[in-house]
């Protein structure tokens, strides 16, 4: 039997193309064939990461097609054609009113992404969301399928690696207090409402401070330029855009944080404050979308985007040493939960219930992984 997953898009370092070859894996172990489809390849994978979705082989009434869906594709439209069970894994549509402006394509990608979700209310089989937010989602649009919630599978292994030593050496024990955000340049990321959080801290907290902005903004440019331009209309000092950096610089900069700084208005999951929890960074973070559902009691919450207020509970944790002891005990017992072995322990279970529940189908022709 074949479980093979497809996407639109499989990425080098995002956390959905990281889920995808985390589950690959976890598929080959389980002993079925699998293999990886999409529509755009990015090039600096390894050769046979994944294969060209026209490629998608003949599919059998009970081979298994799991489609990640996380923006706009013809995917969503061809999908009820296969001949086979579909289990949909959801990651979240970023809604175009945060692009638009910005980048008017990316908005009406995002916008084919909803129109796509709502299409597939009724022609999937189930669907597993990496959040209870995500789900909810799914429950308003009137997804009435079996519904599993599966966090990320984030393979934990690879934070032990070295951090760039060049970027641990140029910043490294200079005095400063280190804030940090990870997450691409991106309207509804609110890099804007970090900063202005950060100038209330420099200003009126500690001036001998550090704000790191860890993310690309390819594609965002126009976003990027706003907020440069905002930073220099604010006269601050010691704003640092990273732009697209290789993974090892990323830990760097997790490994000089002090503090993690989320102000982010739409998130599916966000990877960042798992891994902020895997440093050991204590989180302060604005409690919208699925942020709640992933610190899941841990890290500071903010009932709003005020930066005055983020600004003073960022100076109170950093200047209470218990206090920054007691958060951070409580992010590592939340980190466990997205232990790898607990959530692909989590996976396997779901999906053999999937298999259990779901009958293979019997009346339409496979299709060849061709698209029309």
């Amino acid at each position: 039997m074949k479980v093979l997953q497809i996407l639109p898009t499989m990425g080098m370092g995002d956390a959905i193309g990281n889920d995808v070859q985390a589950l690959s894996k976890v598929l080959r172990d389980m002993g079925f064939q699998t293999g990886i489809y999409a529509e755009t390849i990015d090039r600096r994978l390894p050769e046979g990461t994944a294969q060209p979705l026209e490629k998608l082989p003949r599919l059998s009434g009970e081979d298994v097609l799991i489609y990640h869906k996380s923006t706009g594709s013809d995917i969503s439209f061809q999908l009820e054609q296969y001949a086979c069970r579909k289990l949909m894994i959801f990651h979240n549509i970023t809604p175009p009113r945060y692009f638009k402006g910005y980048n008017d394509r990316l908005a009406e990608i995002s916008e084919y992404g909803m129109r796509g979700l709502c299409h597939l209310a009724d022609k999937v089989d189930a669907c597993m969301a990496v959040s209870s937010y995500n789900a909810q989602v799914l429950r308003e649009l009137n997804y009435q399928c079996p519904m599993y919630i599966r966090p990320i599978l984030i393979p934990f292994s690879d934070y032990a690696k070295e951090p760039d030593r060049e970027v641990m050496e140029h910043y490294q024990d200079d005095g400063y207090t280190n804030l940090v955000f990870v997450g691409r340049i991106a309207p509804n990321k609110k890099q804007e409402d970090v900063i202005r959080a950060f100038y209330c801290y420099q200003k009126y907290c500690n001036p001998k401070s550090r704000l790191f902005l860890v993310g690309s903004y390819t594609g965002m440019e126009k976003y990027y330029h706003r907020l440069r331009r905002y930073v220099g209309a604010l006269e601050l000092d010691h704003v640092v855009f990273t732009g697209h950096i290789p993974f090892s610089q990323i830990l760097a900069y997790y490994h000089l944080a002090d503090l993690f700084l989320c102000m982010s208005d739409h998130e599916g999951f966000c990877v960042p404050l798992v891994e902020a929890m895997y440093f050991g960074i204590p989180i302060v973070a604005y409690d919208s979308s699925a942020i709640g559902d992933t610190l899941g009691g841990s890290g500071i919450l903010l009932s709003n985007n005020d930066p005055m207020e983020a600004a003073l509970i960022v100076d109170k944790i950093l200047r209470d040493p218990d206090m920054r002891r007691e958060i951070v005990a409580g992010q590592r017992r939340r980190q466990q939960a997205f232990a790898y072995g607990e959530i692909r322990k989590l996976f396997e279970e779901q999906l053999l219930d999937f298999l259990d529940k779901v009958p293979p189908k019997t009346k339409k022709k496979a299709l060849h992984g061709k698209r029309k």
